[in-house]
């Protein structure tokens, strides 16, 4: 007996392939693998009692499990499912079929809007001046700069400084630029838990993390013990960066 499997199927099951693999990174990059295995056994057990066993009572029990399963995972997972639709509307792509729709133009920042940056960096490398930098691109941080203290001023170098010199109430937390303008300081960003980040990095460097794989956003870190200039950007870290390096990075995004 042959199988009646066309290019619909192909595409059908490549599609289901493709959401089970980018869920899973979703879960790993915030720590609920064990929790996406999880729920993995228990479909994988549904389908072997109601389909292939076809036991009834247990079932009809693991359908009624699944109907009430999928609010639950949304209630778990909003976090999740709240990312992952902000990254498919912020993708390179969508965004540029908004703009063509719109008619808006795509703000990049250019040589004199990153080099304040990157001398500010370079600065408090040399002091050894502790300091953690976002800058946001195509995915708005308006929930990250609601938790710090709103700036909203011109990129100046030292302004910068000044907000991470280390007896001023706002150089723990991070600052947000947006924009061309820093938007906000004293900013609260979320930890990764990602179990592959060396040991030797501290507190600023998993925040870093954290929203780099949250957002598309860069995250400069200026080691407060080293002096040494990192970045993280898409859920990777750039390290032990000089001013040539951390420029065409911040650029060429």
């Amino acid at each position: 007996m042959f199988i009646d499997f066309s290019i619909k199927d192909f595409i059908d099951i490549l599609s289901v392939a493709f959401l089970l693999y980018y869920s899973y990174k979703l879960m790993k990059a915030s720590g609920s693998i064990n929790v996406f295995t999880g729920i993995l056994v228990f479909i994988l057990l549904w389908l072997v009692v109601s389909q292939v066993l076809e036991m009834r009572l247990l079932g009809s029990i693991f359908d009624k499990l699944v109907s009430v399963g999928v609010i639950a995972l949304i209630v778990l997972f909003q976090e999740e499912i709240r990312r992952f639709l902000l990254t498919l509307g912020s993708h390179q792509h969508a965004s540029a079929l908004v703009r063509f729709l719109t008619g808006a133009k795509k703000e990049e920042l250019k040589h004199n809007d990153i080099l304040p940056i990157v001398m500010a960096c370079l600065n408090m490398g040399r002091q050894k001046v502790g300091a953690l930098i976002v800058i946001e691109h195509n995915m708005p941080l308006d929930d990250i700069v609601r938790t710090g203290d709103v700036i909203n001023a011109d990129i100046n170098q030292r302004l910068i400084e000044n907000i991470f010199f280390k007896n001023s109430p706002l150089h723990d937390g991070a600052m947000v630029i947006s924009k061309k303008r820093i938007k906000a300081a004293g900013c609260i960003l979320p930890v990764s838990h990602n179990l592959d980040i060396p040991k030797d990095l501290g507190l600023r460097h998993r925040a870093a993390m954290g929203i780099s794989q949250a957002s598309d956003a860069h995250a400069i870190i200026v080691s407060e013990e080293t002096g040494a200039i990192s970045v993280a950007y898409k859920g990777q870290f750039y390290l032990r960066l000089n001013a040539e390096e951390l420029e065409s990075l911040l650029i060429n995004d």
